[in-house]
């Protein structure tokens, strides 16, 4: 009796088709998960937000400072976390998980969100356990005679001002841009593909995509990392960093086409 069995070359159309299917398939399931890591780091940073409307109502309209613990300990307020990063945090360091740990438990905020799982994305770096960070306007320090918010009554339009933004390291100051010029300070983030999330003072959390392509490429290339002040070239480079100015401020401290001083 003959045995039938697969010629070569019906293996190889075989393998074939299922490459090609997987080549259809693959870039599908890529978005599926980023999406699905996207919406678990929103589910996170709408805890952050409600934990310091929280902080706020038990604090006599109060707000916990957006500096983190170290150097600006109890300079603006009690911190919202502690000390969690390494001294060579631009380059790529990192803290034990153990003193990472310490650090973020020993935040205001922490009594309010007692899951460390909370304080960082799905897509972090490996051993990296924060990842967010708040804006400088809330209680923080003020840049270029920036405006700072030191209650929650004194926050203007709490629906346009950010609160958190997943800058996707653990870094001793809070986020901020430049006041008096379009220009960026901390990197613009591609934390979820060509943009990343942020949480208002009003409470909810929203993703935003970066217009610019020299903003992407600008974050693509930073990661982890502090290049410096960074001043976009094309129009759409500046209403990327001119939309974070806002939401920062809701002013600008130099004059636009959408704004003054």
């Amino acid at each position: 009796m003959r045995r039938s069995a697969f010629t070569l070359i019906e293996l190889l159309v075989v393998i074939a088709v299922i490459a090609v299917l997987m080549a259809i398939l693959m870039p599908t399931l890529k978005r599926a998960r980023e999406q699905g890591q996207r919406a678990a780091c929103l589910s996170n940073l709408k805890q952050l937000q409600l934990s310091w409307i929280l902080y706020a109502d038990d604090n006599d309209d109060k707000l916990v400072s957006s500096e983190a613990g170290g150097t600006w300990k109890n300079l603006y307020g009690e911190p919202w976390v502690g000390v969690t990063w390494a001294s060579d945090w631009a380059q790529g360091g990192q803290l034990p998980e153990k003193d990472q740990l310490d650090g973020i438990r020993s935040g205001a905020l922490w009594p309010y969100v007692r899951a460390e799982d909370l304080y960082r994305c799905p897509t972090g770096y490996r051993g990296e356990l924060l990842t967010y960070a708040m804006m400088i306007s809330i209680n923080g320090r003020s840049v270029d005679g920036s405006p700072q918010f030191k209650r929650r009554l004194q926050v203007p339009r709490p629906g346009q001002r950010l609160v958190f933004i997943d800058e996707g390291l653990a870094s001793p100051d809070a986020y901020s841009t430049r006041y008096n010029q379009a220009a960026w300070w901390d990197q613009p983030t591609t934390r979820h593909g060509d943009g990343t999330n942020f949480t208002y003072a009003d409470g909810h959390a929203t993703y935003h995509k970066w217009q610019g392509l020299e903003t992407i490429k600008r974050g693509r290339d930073s990661v982890r990392s502090h290049p410096g002040i960074w001043g976009p070239a094309t129009e759409e480079g500046r209403e990327d960093v001119q939309w974070v100015q806002y939401g920062i401020w809701g002013k600008f401290g130099y004059e636009t086409a959408i704004g003054t001083r």
